[in-house]
């Protein structure tokens, strides 16, 4: 690694005690500061006198796993004899602070994670052709797989940067809300379920028209006139997307001011926004915020009850818990869609539970530990109630609540959970059902139990079920997937 790669910054730091300020590098600030205290012959006891602080605070903080006050940066620099700029240099100080630095960040990495090997201890004891082998070997492993990475990694490096993003705003966008709350105030609806009337009354204030036809482009859910200003919906009779948000996320683009997607990225930006915007309509703020506020009070938290009082797909109940949980609740929470097969086709957290992630960080397509609710609910006989369990893992102790839902593509669950301090607040809080995760760890469940392998290692061979959709490549144009000479003679037939 160059000398460059001192600068890079952190968003959040999976083994340190709080957030970190996405602004301050604590890796680069933490081995500066020892390179500094060393160089003037001073101990952690000897620091921790001058700016009265524990020892064991201060080894924190040189080890990255802690952001400093500003109060003690200043400290610190009078101890050190330097300027607070100084603590807070781009540049490495020495050549092996930078590759200790790169080190560290590999191995906090999902690419390492994903390897499963032990983790080295970065200290000076560490020899330094040790230390440039291993950064070497990590830099040249990431070479490799970036080279073998086909054409759907851009996707899949979206999805994963937009996922830190809504972490980072724990899945709260402000702006949208305001946007949403005017659109309802204008056509007098701030609670209660959004009835189809009123979503149309939302498009007429808009000046759009809509019309219902029978041969929508069969890559579309619906096709937008601006030029006439009309909308074209589906009459189909059974659809696994509800009309009403079909057209609040057409309108979406629109009161948005989205413009063709220049980039996958921003193809995935602009329906993150409207999957929001049209939840944001039908579960107003207001009124969803207030709602489970008295279900917390009572300690009744439901995803179901949510779904109900709104009227919307249990789906849509659990993806808008999350908007409001941490931002209104103080909750904070994780959400996922997976596959009966176990394969995780959607998912959110800001409470630090551990999803499987490849190289890149991305978990499109891993597998689901079989030990978690989502996963277990599959199982389950009941399909009328929510399914609860509580589940131990490395990161610590979750409580989640799951249901299934049937899609033409196959039978899904979809689960909401929750860290164990924040159980309190739920109903089926009470459930004796508990399992233990130890992934990613694969003698968790991604190896067969040793009585299994002993009698079919090299007796069975499974004939595998292709999944042609991982080999295809990313859909090209400006929306991935549309044949847009379909829609452009659809529209003009509608002339």
């Amino acid at each position: 690694m160059t000398a460059s790669t001192w600068n890079r910054n952190f968003s959040v730091d999976i083994e340190s005690e709080s957030a970190l300020d996405p602004e301050l590098d604590t890796l680069a600030l933490g081995r500066r500061i020892r390179h500094l205290r060393k160089a003037k012959s001073l101990t952690l006891d000897d620091v921790s006198a001058l700016v009265g602080t524990a020892p064991s605070q201060l080894s924190l903080i040189e080890n990255g796993k802690r952001e400093p006050k500003l109060s003690l940066l200043k400290s610190l620099a009078r101890a050190l004899q330097v300027g607070v700029d100084d603590l807070l240099g781009s540049e490495p100080p020495t050549r092996r602070a930078a590759l200790e630095i790169d080190l560290e960040r590999a191995q906090r990495g999902p690419l390492y994670e994903a390897l499963g090997l032990p983790k080295v201890r970065v200290g000076t004891r560490l020899p330094m052709d040790v230390l440039e082998s291993l950064v070497g070997l990590q830099n040249e492993l990431e070479r490799r797989l970036e080279e073998q990475a086909a054409t759907p990694e851009e996707a899949r490096r979206a999805n994963t940067a937009l996922r830190q993003e809504m972490r980072q705003r724990n899945n709260y966008y402000k702006e949208i809300e305001q946007e949403a709350s005017k659109v309802l105030a204008a056509v007098g609806h701030d609670a209660g379920p959004l009835s189809h009337h009123r979503a149309a009354d939302i498009a007429e204030h808009l000046g759009f028209s809509l019309r219902f036809v029978g041969n929508l482009p069969h890559s579309t859910r619906s096709v937008t006139d601006l030029k006439n200003k009309r909308i074209y919906l589906t009459q189909a009779s059974r659809s696994e997307h509800d009309p009403r948000s079909v057209l609040l996320q057409a309108l979406g683009h629109y009161i948005l001011g989205h413009e063709a997607p220049t980039s996958y990225a921003n193809f995935l930006d602009q329906r993150v926004a409207t999957n929001y915007f049209a939840a944001a309509l039908m579960m107003p703020e207001k009124s969803t915020t207030e709602f489970l506020r008295q279900a917390k009070a009572k300690r009744e938290i439901a995803i179901e009850d949510l779904r109900d009082a709104f009227a919307v797909s249990y789906e849509t109940a659990a993806h808008r818990f999350t908007n409001l949980a941490t931002e209104h609740l103080g909750v904070t929470c994780h959400f996922q869609k997976v596959h009966e097969s176990g394969i995780l086709h959607k998912a959110y957290e800001n409470d630090r539970v551990n999803f499987p992630a490849d190289h890149t960080g991305a978990i499109e397509g891993q597998s689901i530990c079989r030990y978690w609710t989502s996963r277990v609910v599959f199982e389950q006989m009941d399909k009328f109630r929510s399914f609860e369990q509580y589940t131990d893992t490395v990161n610590g102790t979750y409580w989640c609540t799951a249901r299934t839902e049937r899609h033409s593509s196959g039978l899904y669950s979809l689960s909401i959970g929750v860290p164990f301090e924040h159980v309190k607040w739920f109903r089926g809080r009470d459930t004796k059902e508990r399992c233990q995760s130890t992934c990613p760890d694969e003698n968790c469940c991604r190896r067969p139990p040793a009585e299994l392998s002993s009698e079919w290692f090299g007796n069975a061979w499974p004939s595998t079920r292709a999944n042609t959709h991982l080999l295809a490549a990313m859909p090209t144009g400006a929306f991935p997937g549309v044949d847009e000479t379909e829609v452009y003679r659809f529209l003009q037939q509608q002339r």
